[in-house]
């Protein structure tokens, strides 16, 4: 089981996505996407959101993302944090947003 301090460990943040494009050479269908955290600066995520989502329907979209994970190479693409969301059975991702617009930057809790 996992203690309230493994839950305190995880810096999760609100960013806004402000470029999405196909990530050319990662083994399962990916979009590379630049997030602005706001205070915390942007970051680049490799995200599996292909099956449910366009590209234009995840540009400024507010997403949940773990920003405190080492970066991890993915296709030769750096990817410095983790974008939230639920799996589905078949393994399509649902990006988890916030029910109302936050700041970027704004921790989650």
């Amino acid at each position: 089981m996992a203690s309230i301090e493994d839950f305190a460990a995880l810096d999760i943040r609100i960013g806004v996505i402000i470029t999405v494009r196909l990530h050319p050479t990662a083994r399962k269908p990916a979009y590379q996407l630049e997030i602005d955290f706001g205070p915390l600066g942007v970051k680049w995520s490799s995200a599996q959101l292909t099956a449910l989502y366009r590209e234009d329907e995840l540009l400024h979209r507010q997403v949940v993302a773990v920003v405190n994970f080492p970066p991890r190479r993915i296709g030769g693409f750096t990817s410095e944090v983790l974008v939230l969301g639920a799996v589905k059975e078949d393994g399509a991702v649902i990006l988890l947003t916030p029910e109302r617009t936050a700041q970027p930057g704004d921790r989650i809790a």
